[in-house]
């Protein structure tokens, strides 16, 4: 299983893609959105994640903010959700901005679109694929229609039964979309490590047949590691500036050293990894030799002796007749004197 965005392949036998979450942490600045870029290259991460939308379709005016909201913003007498929103929403000219300076920065440029008339404006400005937020794993109509537009789906499931899991890439299948991967999430913010359920990518690499990974929304950074070495193909972490920014994601998103740190785990375990094919390496050849056992003579043997057990024994170093072929020398005669001590080789021993 592949899928490709821009010149990355995404699959088992590429490496992991990290996507830095910069959601709305840019504050409706152009200015702090380019830093946001600027950390997510020099982090190491593969793409850098916006979001888009237009606030007036998809939040009623009087919609109640979650109490992740109200620790992080007050609540609604302090702001409505509604006008929160529209502080964060980025215009078509911002939008162009960033593609062109995560261009010259040599990033990808991604955003998660949650609305019709966003997803036609990532389509316009030729966004390479399209990451769906947790919050539409359930909105089969949105799912269908980015699914139309032909491009790879990136969908995060926290909240979601595996029922709704299952619905939301048979539709997406059902437009004829195969590009598809799935990422195991969970929606508290921050998330405890233990309902991280990593597992859970195992269930979908079977079930649903695609690539996954892990939308983290958790503080610790064993999950990368963890979630690398389980077989995830795409990593998603938020991250900010500066966590005590005014804003409902800043405080729960990475500082830039602890960005660099998550990037550098995921790629050490990948190196930990390695290769599937057992093989004796470059550097364990002199150790082979060295610290591996063969057999030795015990006593003085004399050429024409028939080798017995007892005149035999198994030390190191390792240069000479295996243990594990012991067996087939035992009753064979010596071809020359072999002194007590000596490593017996095969070229010692007659019919060999």
């Amino acid at each position: 299983m592949e899928l490709k965005i821009n010149d990355r392949i995404i699959g088992d036998a590429h490496p992991l893609f990290f996507i830095a979450e910069a959601g709305v942490n840019h504050n409706g600045s152009i200015d702090l959105a380019k830093e946001l870029v600027n950390i997510a290259t020099e982090a190491g991460a593969d793409a850098v994640k916006f979001q888009t939308f237009k606030t007036a379709n998809i939040i009623t005016p009087d919609a109640p903010k979650s109490s992740y909201h109200v620790e992080t913003t007050g609540d609604d007498n302090t702001q409505s959700w509604f006008n929160l929103l529209k502080t964060q929403e980025m215009s078509r000219d911002m939008h162009v901005k960033l593609i062109d300076y995560c261009k010259m920065k040599k990033i990808i440029f991604l955003s998660t679109p949650y609305d019709e008339e966003s997803v036609d404006l990532l389509e316009e400005l030729n966004v390479p694929a399209f990451k769906i937020a947790s919050t539409d794993t359930s909105n089969i109509p949105l799912l269908r229609y980015i699914a139309r537009k032909g491009r790879p789906m990136i969908i995060s499931t926290a909240m979601a039964t595996m029922q709704e899991v299952e619905d939301a890439v048979i539709a997406v299948r059902d437009e004829e979309l195969k590009d598809i991967a799935v990422l195991q999430c969970t929606g508290n913010y921050p998330a405890k490590l233990s309902d991280s359920n990593l597992r859970v990518m195992e269930t979908y690499k079977q079930k649903l047949n695609c690539i996954v990974g892990y939308s983290d929304h958790t503080p610790d950074l064993i999950n990368p590691v963890a979630a690398t070495a389980m077989g995830a193909k795409i990593y998603e972490k938020h991250f900010t500036i500066d966590k005590s920014l005014p804003g409902p994601d800043h405080i729960m998103s990475l500082e830039p050293e602890k960005l660099k740190q998550t990037v550098k785990a995921i790629r050490a375990t990948e190196q930990a990894l390695g290769s599937s094919e057992k093989q004796v390496l470059e550097g364990e050849k002199e150790n082979r030799v060295k610290l591996r056992k063969s057999i030795v003579a015990n006593v003085d043997i004399n050429k024409d002796e028939i080798i017995h057990k007892d005149m035999i024994a198994v030390k190191r170093p390792g240069s000479g007749i295996p243990p594990a072929d012991m067996d087939t020398i035992i009753g064979k005669k010596v071809a020359i004197d072999i002194p007590s001590g000596t490593v017996i080789t095969f070229d010692m021993i007659n019919g060999q």
